[in-house]
């Protein structure tokens, strides 16, 4: 998750009890539709009229809501990533607001990586779009850009927590652990996309934390109550479908 750079989370959860006007409606309706033809076909080769399409409106009615396609491309990119920094990341949202303890960080970095591999799409709108994002002239450059720089920081505190209530001291630097945990994830999840049955995420990940003495060796991180990873590359107690909070 990253800031948007106006200082404003661009969305947030409904207030109790409100219903979602006809606008609102209109818009997530057509969020989803370009998040899903995103994913399947990449940025370049969609058109808003095919999103106007998949979302059963006139390209008219999705102009209303959205001006262009690289205005709704970010917006997609950034409402995922809010839903992830709620928890993980909840200072990026509400200035000020403590971290959780890092146990409670870790199960939630964990979970992300277990929600990942129960969302498809969006695992492949990130690889694909990512990956067109490089050429610097691609709307969504400087997001990507902007997004890893925080990620990276946001991780290396994390790290730098996980080491010290383990005791593990600052052998390693948890600048370099942060990058190459990025990497790591970034990595597995384009193999998982190639073959989702001989990657599993989590599994790995845990594995990575484990060999730096970031994660107990019973696979159960039980500083904060959290259960251990149930053989199927979700945490125990997961359901089928997402939930939880996102990379």
């Amino acid at each position: 998750m990253m800031s948007t750079g106006n200082g404003r989370a661009p969305y947030g959860p409904p207030a109790e009890g409100v219903r979602p006007s006809k606008g609102e409606r209109t818009r997530a309706r057509i969020l989803d539709a370009a998040a899903e033809l995103f994913s399947r076909s990449g940025f370049n080769a969609v058109s808003l009229r095919d999103i106007a399409a998949h979302a059963g409106l006139t390209h008219a009615g999705l102009l209303h809501h959205f001006p262009g396609k690289d205005r709704l491309l970010l917006e997609v990119l950034e409402r995922r990533d809010l839903i992830d920094a709620r928890e993980l990341f909840p200072g990026l949202l509400r200035p000020g607001t403590s971290a959780p303890e890092p146990a409670r960080r870790l199960r939630l970095l964990l979970e992300l990586v277990a929600r990942n591999s129960r969302t498809p799409g969006l695992v492949a709108l990130y690889a694909k779009v990512s990956a067109e994002a490089t050429d610097p002239d691609h709307p969504a450059h400087s997001y990507f850009a902007r997004r890893y720089r925080y990620l990276r920081t946001e991780l290396t505190g994390i790290v730098a927590d996980l080491q010290r209530a383990a005791g593990a001291g600052d052998a390693v630097d948890p600048g370099v652990v942060a990058g190459q945990l990025l990497a790591l994830m970034d990595g597995l999840q384009t193999q998982w996309l190639l073959e989702p049955e001989a990657v599993p995420m989590e599994a790995l990940v845990r594995d990575f934390l484990h060999r730096l003495g970031l994660l107990p060796a019973d696979g159960a991180e039980t500083a904060d109550g959290l259960e251990a990873a149930d053989g199927t590359g979700t945490l125990a107690g997961d359901g089928a479908e997402g939930g939880g909070v996102s990379r």
